[in-house]
């Protein structure tokens, strides 16, 4: 997604830049993480559905 507003439209979304990167579910910010650990996180979230 680009942001929050695809977000909630999304059940997982993830938007990242500058290094770092946010996760969301169903529009709602999830948590913040460096890039190096967006995959992981994105993986482990989606797992929680």
């Amino acid at each position: 997604v680009n942001g929050p507003g695809e977000a909630a439209a999304a059940d997982v979304g993830i938007a990242g830049g500058n290094g770092k990167g946010i996760l969301f579910r169903h529009g709602e910010v999830v948590r913040q993480v460096p890039q190096e650990e967006l995959l992981d996180a994105l993986m482990a979230l989606i797992e929680e559905l």
